[in-house]
């Protein structure tokens, strides 16, 4: 496939209307036919347990299908194999092979996804905000600054990423699932707490909304008691799966002014992008949809996990990077894989991870150094790892706090044991033969309170 000609010519991107296709509808994608018939059935069985999107643009136009089996965006979109146990997949397997019912495939499906921690980093139990001594569905607050929201019409995406954190929004279990269909909640715990600045529309994908209904959620901030509300963020991954959002869908034009009204009433839209290759920066398509956002005063802000398989080469990150800046937008995080749903496929040492950052990092100007990373988005907050060294002849991790949940902690510097396979956080033990972290006291406390409050 010609991705610069697609680049250059815009007539060679197909012009489809939004088609998508789930697990339900694996027959129907005709790529896979020429794909071995082990790894048909491997997607089959690992699509029953973690979720499976994608649509027609993606298909036609992001996936090298000459050279599927190894191709990032293949392996972006459809299950592999090696993403469960071993003893999982062979479970699931047998149990499809031997003819069950649907409801006895979900119930295997369910028992499975509980052990793939579906809410890392305490979403459940510690994010969630109170208004009147009631719990606030559809959202977190869990930095001092910035509140989540998760619109209820956008927790879908116009496909889905395989290594997605957030991959137990799309199963159908509601108990595992953040989202709101009302923002008078929102926003009257918005206007309590001036200590926040950011309010993230995030998901899912809000950008699956008609504008109709951002609309909905976005105009409140307009309201004189909500100036402390300085910065929409918009979490979207549209540009890559459906950039048509910005450009040819009927209601585009409506979305691009009511960024443009918000960026001229005074407000910050930064528009959070998440890219994992610069493959999903050379359509057409996207380009245009880029511009178009620029156009509107927003930022593009662009970020992404490090994973292996797809995107575990600083050649890779540094072409991102000058790619991201030659487009106007703004490099700004590079995370380590969340532990949650596909982990063990994608995960890399922390070690290594440091190496691919640090290497892309030193080859690219001063405009791309703008990003950040790699940056675990852990319980106690986002951990940066900032080297490895020696002191006192013990080779250690160097980690600072990005962010904390008690924000006195940002930017505390502390070392950990070097462990060259450890790959989050709760794989690290002190240096120097501390008992515990500066911080993990007063994490467990205010762990306690909030479960036991």
């Amino acid at each position: 496939m010609n991705y610069a000609a697609i680049a250059r010519r815009p007539e060679l991107v197909p012009s489809t209307k939004f088609k998508v296709y789930t697990e339900k509808h694996l027959d129907q994608i005709s790529q896979l036919d020429s794909l071995p018939s082990q790894l048909r059935h491997d997607i089959r069985v690992v699509a029953k347990i973690l979720p499976f999107r994608v649509n027609q643009y993606v298909l036609d136009t992001l996936i090298d299908w000459d050279d599927a089996e190894t191709d990032p965006m293949f392996l972006l979109t459809f299950p592999q194999k090696d993403m469960l146990e071993p003893a999982a997949f062979n479970r699931m397997a047998k149990l499809i092979k031997s003819g069950a019912d649907t409801k006895t495939i979900h119930a295997l499906a369910t028992q499975i996804r509980q052990d793939l921690n579906p809410h890392p980093a305490g979403q459940m139990e510690l994010n969630v905000p109170m208004l009147d001594d009631e719990p606030l569905g559809g959202m977190q607050h869990k930095y001092h600054e910035t509140v989540l929201f998760f619109p209820s019409q956008g927790q879908v995406c116009h496909s889905y990423c395989t290594f997605c954190f957030r991959w137990a929004q799309f199963v159908g279990d509601k108990s595992i699932r953040f989202s709101s269909a009302e923002s008078d909640g929102l926003y009257t715990y918005l206007k309590r707490h001036k200590e926040v600045s950011d309010l993230l529309l995030t998901g899912g994908d809000p950008m699956v909304m008609k504008t109709h209904h951002l609309k909905y959620y976005i105009e409140p901030l307009l309201d004189r008691s909500l100036h402390h509300v300085q910065t929409l963020r918009i979490g979207s991954k549209a540009l890559t799966y459906w950039p048509h959002r910005f450009v040819t869908d009927e209601d585009a034009d409506e979305l691009l002014r009511l960024l443009e009204r918000l960026v001229r009433a005074g407000k910050h839209v930064a528009f959070m992008a998440h890219f994992n290759h610069w493959r999903e920066l050379e359509s057409y398509m996207t380009r245009r949809a880029i511009q178009r956002i620029r156009n509107t005063g927003a930022e593009i802000r662009c970020q992404g996990p490090l994973l292996d398989k797809i995107n575990n080469d600083p050649l890779v990150w540094s072409r991102l990077w000058r790619e991201q800046v030659r487009l106007g937008m703004i490099p700004y995080y590079m995370f380590v894989e969340r532990d949650t749903g596909a982990r063990r496929y994608f995960e890399v040492p922390l070690a290594r991870a440091l190496e691919v950052y640090q290497t892309a990092y030193q080859s690219v100007s001063g405009l791309a150094r703008t990003v950040r990373g790699p940056s675990m988005s852990a319980s106690p907050g986002k951990v940066q790892v900032q080297g490895i060294t020696e002191i006192n002849n013990e080779k250690v991790f160097l980690l600072r706090f990005l962010q904390g949940r008690n924000e006195a902690w940002t930017q505390q510097p502390f070392f950990a044991e070097f462990d060259e396979n450890a790959t989050w956080l709760d794989h690290l033990k002190p240096a120097f033969g501390a008992d515990r972290f500066f911080f993990e006291e007063e994490y467990l406390q205010m762990s306690g309170e909030r479960l036991a409050g």
